[in-house]
């Protein structure tokens, strides 16, 4: 059975903003005021006639009524509640989703709210140190809360940029030229058009740099010992911010960040945004991926890109009207910290502590040079083909650091044909189907023989008289 689409709080901006009243909307798509109140109200869902009509009057793409933004919101506000310092939460999914679909701008107030607490958690913790520890000195731990901002921003615009993806799409076809044929262009574009030249050194102090631009010497140098996929897009975001700084600056002020470092991560971000945007142009990369049914090795050869720049990619084809297949995206290290994160679908991320122990994209480590394909479900019954693979990352030399991630992404099952890795499921039987959850301290899941804490909002039981794997029973 589809879900119900209710989207009374982008209906009644979108009217606001055009500064009509309901009478008026509900005249010009045809439906009675009464009806209109309801759909405002989210007490009445929107049907298919619906919104093709209110996507033509109020010149909006039909994917602005999508409840993904609600669904996010929901998991967001969950993984908020289940932070410690909140007590055992006694608010229910229900409520969550009552507050996401009425009031969706206070929800994210209380997101603002929950990041604020965590900023003065962490410099109280620091002074706290620093005044415990004699001769020490500590300076205040600014930058995760800043990175943990700017995440949130990208996931609350969908973690697509419509002006700098149209700005690379531009440039590219400027330049003409076939897929992966950029880096040559890209070159030199900024060797005629903004005078810097190009040198390639290996390093010999000891530094590990990707690339250093010197304004003054009109010089870009590249660590040579790296691949040619992180060398081009390392001129890429180079690129930028010399020639859309400004645009970028724009963007940075309209989010409206809470600290000066969240303002610079989100700079830098949007920089790395523009470099996958040009090197894997929109179009190109939506054709070619449909083509070849998102087969990651084929796009990473075809555009001189890594396979991580492939999987990154993918998850920003988000543009109105010219969406890709909905994709997340991210990465881990050995210790389990995900260190890139992204959902273009309702799947949610674990915000605090580990990944769900039984998700692929943790066995991936144990066979290197494997795509791992899984069919998940999560609790809330949404199901997913669920990709994993572990890559290397460093320099090309023998005493090189070497930097060991697994990269996870996939699809709701729903799309899992348009994946050259569903060949691996049968997808008239995706059996049998691995249970996960977002992470311990948020799954429901009562009889999973992995989980390393209960769950946050349940209560356990203790038998003395038994010993199972788990040593409580969840209730």
């Amino acid at each position: 059975m589809s879900r119900k689409l209710f989207a009374g709080d982008a209906v009644r901006s979108l009217r606001e903003a055009r500064g009509w009243t309901q009478i008026e909307l509900a005249k010009r798509i045809g439906v009675s005021p009464s009806y209109m109140s309801q759909i405002e109200a989210n007490q009445r869902s929107l049907s298919g006639t619906v919104v093709v009509e209110l996507a033509r009057v109020l010149r909006v793409n039909v994917s602005v009524f999508s409840d993904n933004d609600s669904d996010r919101l929901v998991g967001t506000l969950r993984e908020l509640l289940s932070d410690p310092a909140f007590g055992p939460p006694d608010i229910t999914l229900r409520e969550l989703k009552a507050l996401s679909l009425h009031a969706p701008r206070v929800g994210r107030a209380l997101v603002d709210l929950h990041a604020l607490y965590r900023r003065l958690e962490e410099r109280h913790r620091a002074l706290d140190e620093a005044l415990t520890t004699s001769g020490g000195s500590s300076g205040t731990p600014v930058q995760q809360s800043a990175f943990d901002e700017v995440r949130d921003y990208f996931h609350f615009i969908g973690n697509y940029v419509d002006s700098l993806d149209h700005a690379a799409e531009r440039l590219v076809r400027q330049w003409g030229g076939a897929p992966g044929g950029t880096a040559n262009a890209l070159a030199e574009h900024l060797e005629t058009k903004f005078n810097f030249t190009i040198e390639r050194q290996t390093p010999t102090d000891g530094s590990h740099f990707v690339s250093r631009l010197d304004k003054d010497r009109g010089l870009i140098i590249l660590n040579d010992t790296l691949p040619r996929a992180t060398q081009s897009f390392a001129l890429a975001r180079h690129l930028a911010f010399l020639a859309y700084g400004g645009a970028i600056d724009e963007l940075v002020a309209s989010a409206a960040f809470h600290s000066p470092d969240a303002g610079k991560v989100c700079a830098a971000a949007l920089a790395n945004y523009f470099a996958g945007a040009l090197v894997m142009p929109y179009s190109h990369i939506l054709e070619e991926a449909r083509r070849v049914r998102h087969d990651i090795e084929r796009l990473a050869t075809t555009f001189s890109v890594s396979m991580e720049q492939v999987c990154h990619r993918l998850s920003t084809l988000q543009r109105p009207g010219l969406e890709g297949i909905p994709t997340y995206f991210l990465r881990v290290d050995r210790a389990g910290n995900i260190t890139k994160r992204h959902s273009a679908t309702r799947f949610q991320f674990a915000r605090y502590g580990g990944a769900c122990p039984i998700w692929n994209i943790h066995e991936a480590f144990e066979t290197p040079d494997r795509f791992l394909v899984q069919a998940a479900e999560m609790p809330d019954g949404a199901r997913y083909l669920s990709i994993a693979r572990a890559i290397t990352k460093g320099e090309a030399r023998f005493d090189a650091l070497r930097l060991r991630y697994s990269i996870g992404f996939g699809c709701e099952l729903t799309y899992a044909s348009e994946f050259v890795y569903s060949d691996a499921v049968d997808l008239r039987n995706p059996s049998p189907l691995v249970k996960i959850g977002v992470s311990c301290r948020l799954c429901e899941r009562a009889d999973c023989h992995q989980r390393a804490v209960p769950p946050i909002d349940r209560r356990i039981a203790m038998d003395a008289s038994r010993r199972n794997i788990i040593p409580y029973q969840v209730e």
